[in-house]
């Protein structure tokens, strides 16, 4: 290991440095001649991966403005065949090449939320089940506990208040408890994805074409 070589490496950096020191995580300078070896070395490694990674996070976004663009563009030439304009950008729509062989989807979800709603339609709903505990089914009670408990950011979970709606109760009480959790959901946001499948052999099953590191 050249020592004189690894005592005068750069820092990975966008700051402003003094010649012949770096800055440590609390902000401070450090005199280079003071740096061990293996963590000039391991600067090195860094800024070879984070460059690499920088570099392969463009080539997806360039990718993904590509992709969504170019299958809009297809959906709108189809919709010509037909003279129909279509309206928004939203809809999910799967094109598959000549062969069957790859597809592309394009699907869009909705983030939904409840606003303060969702406090009328909580008591609404527990007053529902404080009334009927004598009869109501343990399960019952566990439903709905669960559809209401809040993770430790606060959040409620979507799927456990549809659950409640999935409920078949007759009860006035609880379907007014069940018009107040429809009405607190809204859409505050949308996300849009592409994925990209290739058939397996001869079979009707689809792989996808991972696009993300984990699934590489």
């Amino acid at each position: 290991m050249n020592e004189n070589k690894n005592k005068t490496g750069k820092q990975y950096t966008n700051e402003e440095v003094i010649d012949g020191y770096w800055k440590d995580g609390k902000g401070a300078l450090v005199p280079v001649s003071m740096i061990k070896d293996i963590d000039i070395e391991r600067e090195q490694v860094v800024e070879e991966i984070i460059k690499h990674a920088k570099s392969l996070n463009k080539a997806l976004s360039l990718f993904k403005a590509k992709a969504f663009g170019d299958v809009a563009a297809f959906i709108e030439l189809s919709a010509e065949q037909y003279n129909v304009i279509l309206g928004g950008k939203k809809g999910n729509v799967t094109l598959f090449s000549f062969d069957g062989r790859y597809k592309v989807q394009r699907t869009m979800h909705d983030n939904i939320a409840p606003d303060e709603r969702i406090l009328a339609a909580k008591q609404l709903t527990m007053d529902c089940v404080n009334d009927w505990s004598e009869n109501a089914r343990p399960e019952l009670k566990a439903i709905v506990n669960r559809a209401f408990a809040t993770s430790k950011d606060g959040d409620l979970k979507l799927g456990r208040l549809l659950e409640l709606r999935r409920l078949d109760i007759k009860d006035e009480r609880w379907q007014k408890a069940m018009d107040a959790l429809s009405e607190s959901l809204q859409v505050i946001g949308s996300r849009s994805y592409i994925r990209v499948y290739e058939r397996i052999g001869d079979s009707n099953e689809y792989r996808p074409i991972a696009l993300d590191i984990a699934g590489v």
